[in-house]
């Protein structure tokens, strides 16, 4: 059995869509893309060299395109930090007072909760801001800066 170009394109980039689903890395369904532009130029009739060419500008330019799409958008917070993720994060409590350690128990939602200071903030009481959720622990930020 003799095999054409493009099937040997085709194989290629089926291989890469195998292995993308086996590693979940994005840009190899890029570079499968231009090996299917390959396997197309195959159909075409181009020479090799051309089919090869053909390929490796829809890669890369595929690759680029991905990337530039990608990295021009903001990347989300974190899911214990992002409002989207976890609706607690803006909310407020009211604490009373601080232990040593830097935690507290608040009321929320009907029960109590631990809470602790966010790094760098002072042991202030009064309204506090949830602007974190660290497993069941509330992490706090005061509303207003003490005087």
């Amino acid at each position: 059995m003799d095999w054409s170009a493009a099937t040997w394109w085709w194989m290629a980039a089926g291989a890469l869509v195998v292995v993308e689903l086996n590693t979940g890395t994005f840009y190899l369904l890029m570079l499968a893309l231009g090996l299917v532009a390959g396997a197309i130029a195959a159909h075409l009739g181009l020479s090799p060299s051309l089919q090869v060419s053909i390929a490796a500008i829809c890669a890369g330019g595929a690759t680029a395109l991905w990337h530039w799409t990608r990295f021009r958008h903001p990347r989300s917070l974190p899911a214990s930090e992002n409002k989207d993720a976890n609706l607690d994060v803006g909310e407020t409590v009211t604490v009373f007072s601080w232990k040593n350690d830097g935690t507290t128990r608040v009321s929320y939602r009907g029960t109590e909760w631990r809470a602790r200071r966010q790094t760098g903030t002072l042991d202030t009481v009064g309204l506090h801001r949830i602007v974190a959720l660290e497993g069941s622990t509330l992490v706090l930020s005061p509303l207003k800066d003490p005087l």
